[in-house]
């Protein structure tokens, strides 16, 4: 082990320590701060994040994600102004009792401590990480994806300047080299890392678990359904499907499979007409393929393969599955979901019901986009991750769930017989 790789382990240690003493207060004004001074430096930030793009190919699925632009980062401002504007996770009595010896018990809300965030060409992923993090008392060590080296080597730059005016540690934020060495040291930090939290591809979250020393909360990769019900209205159904689509193809919440009850596939050409203004490819099942053409581009419709199922397209790409029945498209997503978010579009509300209960899933809608899950829209002011396991946090994880707890028990000289 390098002394480097020893100090910086230390360091975030002793950091999240300090951070523990400073109030709700401090911790708000700090990051209004950030945020004003992320404005300050739009220009440094995206002459920065343009030397990782001119790396990329725009046909590149994760071009979009990298991508930074002034409106973009405007919105991670006021993102980070939303998180400062909640109350702290810290310090929530969730029990309090007196026990039988008068022993007086108190459970308490209280911070992980270091938290390391393994995550691929996502630079808003920075702000977003030590916004939570500083807010609910963690350290933060982050270990991004060399597409993405510069532009979050800005970001940290500036968060440390602003940090340094405050006279707080450094250290609550560290930022890895890019190469596979670094990830390893940092799944290998039992006893100076709590926790750690990997973004990206479903391929980085394997390797994380199946790597990690470290406790992983996974946050999964989105392969996301819309199943139009034989109930299914069509003005509803065409602009759900199109928003979740098309929306912003490149994150995990947009939809990869439509699933159709066979008794509407007349209905099939009006839901899809607006997917063609996107020019996004369908893959379609052979019955829906035969509703389809004729009355879709041609250059825009293929039938489907193997791989049309289960696969994350992070790109204007879909395929439609046709099902003869509720419980037929429920079987669909439980052999291929990723159990992040699926939708059901019916004006039945048993179906709906049915749906609600037997889909295994973080974020399960009726009759609204799959677009939706996200800790900003939820009411959470940014999240960390869509956790799709169900150990400790489930769904858009934010500031509760940065939170572990502890007892505090107050005694006046018992001892135990």
């Amino acid at each position: 082990m390098t002394q480097h790789n020893q100090s910086w382990k230390e360091a975030s240690l002793k950091a999240s320590r300090a951070l523990n003493l400073l109030s709700d207060e401090q911790i708000n004004k700090v990051l209004l701060a950030i945020a004003n001074e992320a404005l300050v430096k739009i220009d440094f930030i995206l002459t920065e994040n343009q030397k990782d793009l001119v790396s990329m190919a725009k046909s590149n699925p994760m071009y979009d994600r990298l991508l930074l632009t002034a409106d973009r980062i405007k919105n991670i401002a006021d993102d980070m102004r939303n998180v400062a504007g909640l109350p702290s996770p810290l310090g929530k009595i969730l029990e309090k009792r007196t026990l039988y010896n008068k022993l007086k018990l108190t459970k308490i809300t209280v911070p992980f401590g270091v938290i390391g965030i393994i995550y691929e060409a996502r630079p808003n992923v920075s702000f977003d990480v030590f916004s939570l993090c500083f807010k609910s008392g963690n350290a933060c060590v982050l270990k991004g994806g060399t597409d993405a080296y510069n532009s979050n080597l800005a970001i940290v730059t500036i968060i440390k300047s602003v940090l340094k005016q405050f006279n707080i540690d450094e250290n609550i934020i560290h930022l890895l080299p890019a190469g596979r060495e670094a990830a390893a040291e940092l799944m290998d930090a039992v006893g100076y890392v709590d926790l750690i939290i990997p973004r990206g591809s479903q391929g980085l979250i394997e390797f994380v678990r199946n790597n990690s020393r470290v406790p992983v909360i996974e946050t999964g990769a989105g392969v996301v359904h819309t199943y139009f019900d034989e109930f299914g209205d069509n003005e509803k159904g065409a602009d759900i499907i199109f928003n979740a689509k098309t929306r912003r193809v490149s994150v995990c919440n947009a939809l990869d499979c439509l699933i159709i009850n066979e008794k509407r596939l007349s209905d099939l050409p009006a839901l899809c007409k607006k997917l063609a203004q996107s020019k996004v490819v369908i893959e379609a099942d052979t019955k829906s393929y035969t509703f389809l053409n004729g009355n879709y581009p041609a250059d825009l419709l293929q039938k489907t393969t193997p791989e049309s199922y289960g696969t994350e397209f992070l790109s204007y790409r879909m395929s439609i599955k046709t099902v003869a029945s509720l419980q037929e498209a429920i079987s669909h997503i439980t052999q291929f979901s990723s159990k992040h978010s699926e939708a059901i579009i019916t004006e039945n509300e048993e179906h709906a019901a049915i749906f609600n209960k037997q889909v295994d899933a973080a974020c399960v809608y009726t009759n609204a986009s799959t677009a939706f899950s996200d800790g900003a829209q939820f009411g959470m002011g940014a999240e960390i991750g869509i956790s799709t396991q169900k150990l400790h946090a489930r769904g858009p994880m934010a500031l509760p769930e940065l939170t572990s707890y502890k007892f505090i028990i107050k005694g006046d000289g018992q001892t135990r017989s």
